[in-house]
């Protein structure tokens, strides 16, 4: 691969900035505290790092609301913190990527003020506005993703304006030329900065119906969220995952060639998710795309095969998937996914190794590398939107996104110095911090840092071509390939021995969880086992 491929199969950790490490002993994290981590991070042999949003913002949505796109909360830091972020992580041979979002600001922007006072200031069409109906009800019936209607009514204009997230996050006007160069201006400033690339969020959110056509009923439709929200009961068919982003987003990829730089973006997009994914990552547009299809609650060889045959066949191969399992929107997969082990660790160690086996690129979340599952929060504690309006329903995202545990009988687990955090550090993640498991043979963060050097090692794993294997039961086999390298992943993710017979006679190479056993070309594997092999 050339420079520039670096991000085809490469291994990104999310950092998430208000939990990873508090230097101004604030109880909230801080990008000082990020660099000063960063040797733990290139310690797990990762390509790169994906910073959460750290801009000035009221933190409605934690961030996600932005106020300045083009600077650095003073919760945070500076933006001079910010440049010694990005030398340092660089130092250490990391790539840097931050969160880029395009659909939204915060009701504080300066943008969102002069366009609200009027409809006739410079920015009148900068966000989405409309008439009320003649009875003064909202323009249609599209619905927020935080629940309720996406329209929110602006006495000073007599109109409503759009909002996809929270009403305090008011939608942009990609429709409008002038937005959009707006937009690339603010992504051009951190490109001039040294960032590498950046996390898209919610891309496919950037364009909307400008007739605001209603979306119809989901009818027998898998809806994208849970029935105590009203979101999940439309088809989102002209509120997002619009034709005109598709011509937007190669704009976007030509500004960021010129950089030599790259973009993941976020797709929600329910049943519809791996389609736009791959309409996103191929074209020159996107580099990478990522979905919720790896993010719930289904752990079973089937549902892996099934999304990454079908992302593949509908990309053609040349579009280009990023995988996850948790992030900081989702409840941490060890928990998702509790019910198919009594050894967490175990687990642990095999969603390691399953993930770091996938044909694509690669997200690891904060946290993941220790095993963490998510944290157990009272009401009290919450400071997540969805969770307050939803509890007990829905618990919200705080328990994902709880400060990082460093060192188990420190204040804090050495996250923070102060008397109270953010969000609180319980009991079970200190006591699996950093300084429990670095350097313990065993632990499971030995074994991610072998399975990231094993991958990086392996240009078969890393940029090879996949190829499914007919396992049966609850085994799901692959062979992933770049030239003379081929390696066969195999992983049974039931509760009971089962056997798969190959016609190659087969070695075992690099690491395991659990029991595999070779006879010839038969592999046994014992439940909640894996391994990856080579022809002998």
């Amino acid at each position: 691969m050339s420079a520039n491929d670096w991000w085809r199969g490469a291994v990104i950790y999310q950092i998430y900035p208000r939990s990873f490490q508090d230097d101004d002993g604030d109880g909230l994290g801080d990008l000082r505290g990020i660099t000063r981590r960063l040797g733990h991070v290139a310690d797990l042999g990762v390509d790169a790092i994906w910073l959460s949003p750290f801009f000035p913002s009221p933190m409605a949505d934690m961030g996600y609301d932005i106020a300045d796109h083009c600077g650095v909360d003073p919760a945070f830091g500076t933006i001079e913190d910010f440049d010694a972020l990005v030398a340092e992580a660089h130092r250490l041979g990391l790539k840097v990527t931050i969160d880029q979002v395009y659909p939204h600001t915060s009701d504080a922007h300066r943008w969102f003020d002069e366009s609200r006072a009027d409809t006739a200031n410079p920015k009148a069409d900068w966000y989405v506005w409309a008439d009320p109906k003649p009875d003064g009800s909202m323009p249609n019936n599209w619905q927020s993703v935080f629940g309720g209607p996406a329209w929110a009514w602006e006495p000073a204009r007599r109109q409503y304006y759009m909002h996809n997230f929270l009403p305090s996050q008011p939608q942009m006007n990609l429709h409008n030329p002038e937005v959009q160069e707006a937009l690339l201006e603010t992504t051009r400033f951190w490109l001039e900065r040294g960032v590498d690339g950046f996390r898209m969020d919610s891309v496919n959110y950037q364009f909307h119906d400008a007739k605001l056509t209603d979306n119809p009923p989901i009818g027998d439709g898998k809806p994208e969220m849970g029935p105590e929200n009203t979101y999940g009961y439309q088809a989102h068919l002209y509120d997002k995952s619009r034709p005109e982003n598709l011509v937007f987003l190669k704009r976007f990829r030509s500004m960021l060639d010129r950089y030599g730089a790259v973009a993941v973006g976020e797709v929600g997009d329910g049943a519809r998710s791996l389609e736009t994914m791959a309409a996103y990552t191929t074209g020159k547009r996107l580099h990478m795309a990522y979905s919720f299809e790896l993010l719930g609650p289904t752990f079973t060889a089937a549902h892996f095969r099934k999304a990454m045959g079908a992302f593949d066949a509908v990309a053609g191969g040349e579009g280009w998937p990023a995988w996850a399992f948790s992030n900081h929107d989702v409840p941490r997969h060890l928990t998702r996914w509790a019910e198919h082990s009594d050894d967490p660790d175990r687990l642990a160690k095999l969603c390691a190794m399953l993930l770091l086996s996938f044909k694509g690129s690669i997200c690891l979340y904060q946290g993941e590398e220790l095993g963490l599952p998510e944290a157990a929060l009272d009401y009290a504690e919450l400071t997540d939107p969805v969770g307050l309006k939803f509890w007990p329903e829905n618990k919200g995202r705080d328990g994902a996104r709880t400060p990082m545990p460093w060192a188990a009988a420190a204040q804090h687990a050495g996250f923070s110095g102060a008397g109270e955090t953010w969000l609180p550090v319980k009991a079970p993640h200190a006591e699996m911090a950093v300084d429990t498991q670095d350097g313990v043979p065993g632990s499971v963060l030995e074994f991610y840092r072998e399975m990231l050097a094993f991958r990086k090692g392996a240009p078969a794993l890393r940029s090879g071509g996949i190829a499914f294997v007919d396992a049966g039961g609850d085994v799901l086999g692959f062979w992933r390939g770049a030239g003379a390298d081929r390696r066969l992943c195999l992983f049974n993710l039931g509760a009971t021995d089962q056997s798969v017979s190959m016609e190659e006679t087969l070695a075992l190479v690099g690491p395991r969880v659990g029991e595999v056993a070779l006879d010839g070309g038969g592999v046994t594997l014992g439940a909640l086992s894996g391994g990856i092999l080579e022809v002998a």
